[in-house]
Formats: structure tokens, sequence, C-alpha cells
């Protein structure tokens, strides 16, 4: 019997691109808050942005969305992501960056690899 395939363990998500209703406000929060870089726009309607210079990692864009309520919560769409800062202190920034600017939080974890909120 032939062993199914599975993915690379090393394998990583390059990019996601997410659907919002209010492009101003969601580069307020992934570059004003968290410090992504503003790499190029899609006319008003898309936002491509990175860490680092990379083409993109976050695509922002309203084609579908724009100024669309938000999802029910028991509807299919995205739940999580992860954004894997590079070291303690980063996260850290970023967390304390959200605080100052009152952004609600809805909890903190230490996952054991990982220290998430």
């Amino acid at each position: 019997m032939q062993t199914p395939y599975t993915i690379p363990a090393q394998t990583k998500i390059g990019h996601v691109h997410l659907k919002v209703a209010d492009l101003q406000r969601a580069m307020a929060f992934y570059c004003d808050l968290l410090g992504f870089e503003l790499i190029t726009m899609y006319g008003t309607d898309a936002a491509f942005i990175s860490a680092g210079g990379y083409h993109h990692h976050i695509g922002l864009n309203t084609w579908y969305s724009k100024n669309a309520q938000p999802a029910p919560v028991k509807s299919a769409g995205l739940f999580h992501t992860a954004i894997l800062y590079p070291t303690r202190k980063d996260i850290a920034v970023a967390y304390k960056r959200l605080l100052d600017a009152d952004y609600p939080l809805t909890g903190v974890a230490d996952q054991g690899v990982s220290e998430a909120f």
C-alpha cells in the first residue's frame, strides 16, 4: 500500500489575501499599529503590504466586500491567522502598540512553542 503524501513540515505560508470592508481602516491596523510596510496600491480598492520589502505578505482588498457588514460569527470564513515575530521583544512591541491604541484584545496565551495575543 502506498503511503499518502504529506506536505513537508518546513512549509510556510507565503502570503494571504483578506477581503475587507474598509481599506483605510485595515491599513491603519496592519501598517500603523503592527508596522507592515505598504508595497503597492491597486487603484483605491487594494493594498499589498509586507515585512522587509517582500512583494507582499498580506493583500487587502475591497473587491467584493467594500462597506460590508462583519460576517456572522456562525459562518464559514477565516477564524485564525498568525503573524510570527522574530523575537519576544518584537511581539512585546506590537502588543504594547495595540494596548496604547486601546485596540480590543480578546485574550493572550503561552502555547508552549509560541506566545499569542
